[in-house]
């Protein structure tokens, strides 16, 4: 089912989109080397193909997963023959190029720099961690996105039209509420998702014979995943997500796993969740246990890094951690509060003992006179003002006695008593 043409392609208009760089530069015959990066089935083996198809020239493919230095040798031997036969360079297709190391990687250099070849490597990680400098700055990075709904219905429809290459022929009928589900289940992959419309129409029509109807039942019975109500634009993402947080808020742990898991069953964006988690950490832990914000950050990485089904206990491990730590919104209400003030009172002037004097006029006219610098005090504190003229000693943050933010309280204290 994958597309001949450019124009077929689903999803990634911003790459492939009429007028886009890369469509023009291909169009106009002039293919770079580039690293395609982006998650499971978002379309990078498909997407490189048509780009070998659209310039014409010689295309080679390799897995790292499975090749090495020989695997390359021999096809730069005959990238070399061809280009001294004026045939132009060859375009060499590197699926999962994180997985080699860095002198396999090496490897691809001079041959790149030469022109003989024309690099596409394709990445479910990040490149700036995963592909060696050198070769990043011969190539362009191109970012894909996961598939949208839309994108997965057109691919879905498609499947079941295509009587050559696809499930025509059993002229079978899927119901919206069918796809719909198909489409949670995916994540966004639209390898998984025509696997499991395949698996789906393939049951059916055992069961049913000719020309099988597959509504909501079947798919369930043939990928044994019911369906939840969810609706990832509608009220009840919202509604789930709310009760996740406020669970969390609530220090209510078996609450907080119990509508993630909810979530993530009925296809929500694992990320989201995270970026949620993260939003938490800070707004209702905050500094009363700060690595807080560590267990959130280290699950949303978990996932990028693993993905399902092990970093699943990651997200669960981080809303547990936040449901169980001591709880404080006084960052939150700092942030409203200096808001509300820098709103109210404009941007005003940086006073002048605290300003940057970096050149001799700026000396002169005294930017950082009357600066006392904290180090040469005893216990590194000076009584100086930081806030500017006509804001005064204003308070925004007040810290809680909960946590390790009790001790920030009595930190506190102590040195606004020295003020005073």
């Amino acid at each position: 089912m994958r597309p001949r043409r450019v124009e077929d392609m689903v999803g990634q208009r911003h790459l492939i989109g009429p007028g886009s760089p890369l469509l023009r530069a291909l169009r106009g015959g002039r293919p770079f080397s580039m690293i395609l990066w982006g998650p499971p089935g978002s379309g990078k083996t498909t997407l490189a193909g048509l780009i070998a198809r659209e310039s014409g020239g010689p295309f080679r493919s390799l897995s790292a997963v499975t090749a090495g230095l020989k695997d390359l040798r021999g096809i730069v031997e005959e990238a070399d023959g061809v280009f001294r036969e004026g045939g132009g360079p060859t375009i060499l297709f590197v699926d999962e190029i994180h997985r080699f190391n860095k002198a396999q990687q090496d490897g691809f250099l001079p041959h790149v720099e030469s022109g003989r070849i024309v690099l596409i490597g394709a990445t479910t990680q990040n490149p700036s961690f995963e592909v060696i400098p050198p070769l990043l700055s011969r190539a362009r990075v191109l970012r894909l996105e996961t598939l949208e709904r839309e994108d997965l219905e057109v691919l879905i429809h498609r499947a079941l039209e295509d009587t050559d290459a696809g499930l025509g022929h059993l002229e079978a009928e899927v119901t919206p509420e069918a796809v719909a589900h198909i489409i949670h289940l995916s994540g966004g992959d639209a390898r998984v998702a025509l696997n499991n419309l395949e698996l789906a129409v393939l049951d059916a029509l055992e069961a049913q014979g000719a020309r099988p109807v597959i509504g909501l039942a079947e798919v369930e019975r043939a990928l044994d995943r019911k369906a939840l109500p969810y609706d990832k634009d509608g009220e009840e993402h919202y509604n789930l997500i709310s009760a996740f947080h406020k669970s969390l808020r609530g220090s209510d742990a078996q609450a907080a796993l119990y509508w993630m898991y909810r979530m993530l069953i009925a296809g929500e964006d694992p990320l989201f969740i995270a970026r949620r988690m993260i939003r938490c950490a800070c707004e209702d832990v905050g500094l009363a246990d700060p690595n807080a914000l560590k267990a959130a950050l280290s699950a949303f990485e978990a996932w990028e890094k693993v993905g399902p089904p092990e970093a699943e206990l990651a997200l669960a491990q981080a809303a547990v951690y936040l449901a169980s730590a001591p709880k404080s919104n006084a960052l939150y209400l700092a942030e409203k509060a200096v808001k509300s003030e820098i709103h109210e009172t404009g941007a005003l002037p940086v006073p002048m003992h605290l300003r940057n004097a970096p050149t001799r006029l700026m000396k002169q006219e005294g930017y950082g006179r009357g600066y006392l610098y904290p180090h040469d005090a005893p216990g590194a504190w000076v009584d100086q003002e930081y806030l500017p003229a006509g804001v005064g000693r204003r308070v925004y943050y007040r810290p809680t006695n909960r946590g390790i933010e009790e001790r920030v309280q009595r930190r506190m204290k102590d040195l606004a008593d020295r003020k005073s």
